[in-house]
């Protein structure tokens, strides 16, 4: 039967997210449009936003802290492009990010040092087979199969490497041993629920000090830039953007900030998320139909956890087929405006993604379960029928 409860939020999006809950658009009141973001009290917001993201997320105060263009994704290319290069490369990957990753080291950078990781979705690699003596590109959470790393004792605290971690899905919902990691990337727009367009960098002693020795043989894109003339670019690190951001957005990052702070700050958040996880993992427990696709119940994520379509009927449909049944069930929760964006990334195997990062109430993943059951057998009988 159809269910009678709903989501008082039906935004399960893994990015953008779901914003904090009560939020509105009269969060962003106070923005500073048209004021210049190089203004006394544009820059000091700039640097609050730094601030309290160090706060928040424990980041030693030795690290510099930067905002930076083009999401997550500008914060990852200008670490590897800037970085990379001074020594050999170990790439990781078990989704598609990560193999973006390796596409751009590999054919873009054409690093010839380069060794690749690679597991199917819903596993992880090897990470005994890593050499921390070499650079390591990897990321933490793999939002589009719904596996992370469980933690960093495959990293040596004596490394001679760098470790860059691409953490935009698990900063602000899992806990990152950072004097494991020397460059950390995140967006405001995913465990934060924030706008996008704007990402941020953490970057340890080390990195700096590789950032001030070596020079890469390639040119770098303004953007792309953190020095010059062989020295730390500082004013990146204390709020001055190398690009003019979006008020609005920096006024909404601040918002969530405080937000996360209002819940307990990062043990907080990391149990709402963890809390909705298990919500999750519950119902597939009970539910003939689902698995979840990271095997490893220590490997699954919070913030992403992904769950493949394990009827027998379904499994003996063409890729294609199984692709257009999966998203033809999941849009009927979106025409009932009980849960929108729940179809696993294009390049996952087909199946349902949820986000359950601290911004969703677990309430609200409560009442979308029954509601998947429901989409499911009505889907399943029509395309048996037909």
């Amino acid at each position: 039967m159809k269910p009678i409860r709903c989501p008082v939020n039906p935004c399960f999006s893994s990015g953008p997210c779901a914003k904090r809950p009560g939020w509105s658009p009269a969060a962003l009141a106070g923005a500073l449009v048209g004021r210049s973001h190089r203004s006394a009290i544009g820059l000091a917001q700039c640097v609050e936003i730094i601030e309290r993201s160090r706060d928040l997320l424990k980041i030693p105060a030795d690290y510099k802290i930067g905002i930076v263009p083009a999401s997550d994704t500008g914060a990852v290319e200008m670490a590897m492009w800037s970085l990379l290069g001074a020594r050999g490369v170990d790439v990781l990957s078990w989704e598609n990010f990560g193999e973006t990753w390796v596409d751009d080291i590999t054919n873009n950078l054409k690093l010839p040092d380069t060794r690749h990781f690679g597991a199917p979705y819903g596993k992880l690699p090897d990470l005994s087979k890593v050499d921390t003596d070499r650079d390591v590109v990897f990321v933490w959470n793999g939002t589009t199969s719904g596996v992370r790393i469980p933690n960093g004792d495959w990293i040596a605290a004596d490394r001679k490497g760098l470790m860059i971690c691409d953490a935009t899905s698990a900063a602000f919902a899992m806990r990152l041993p950072w004097p494991k990691l020397d460059v950390v990337t995140w967006s405001w727009q995913k465990a934060l629920g924030g706008e996008a367009a704007h990402g941020m960098i953490a970057l340890s002693p080390r990195a700096v000090e590789r950032l001030e020795s070596y020079t890469p043989p390639w040119p770098l894109p303004k953007i792309f830039r953190m020095t010059a003339k062989g020295k730390l670019i500082e004013g990146i690190f204390r709020g001055e953007t190398i690009n003019t951001p979006s008020m609005l957005c920096i006024e909404d990052a601040l918002d969530s900030l405080r937000w996360a702070e209002s819940v307990g700050g990062l043990e907080g958040c990391v149990a709402r998320a963890e809390r909705n996880l298990a919500v999750v993992a519950d119902w597939v427990e009970l539910t003939s139909w689902v698995a979840f696709l990271a095997e490893e119940p220590a490997t699954r994520s919070c913030t992403s956890p992904c769950m493949m379509i394990t009827d027998p009927w379904f499994a003996a449909l063409p890729t294609e087929t199984r692709f257009t049944t999966s998203r033809r069930m999941l849009a009927r929760l979106d025409k009932e405006g009980v849960g929108y964006d729940l179809a696993t990334h294009r390049a996952s195997p087909p199946g349902i993604r949820i986000w359950t990062g601290a911004t969703v109430e677990t309430s609200d993943v409560e009442a979308l379960l029954p509601w998947l059951d429901w989409a499911w057998a009505e889907e399943s009988d029509a395309a048996k029928a037909a």
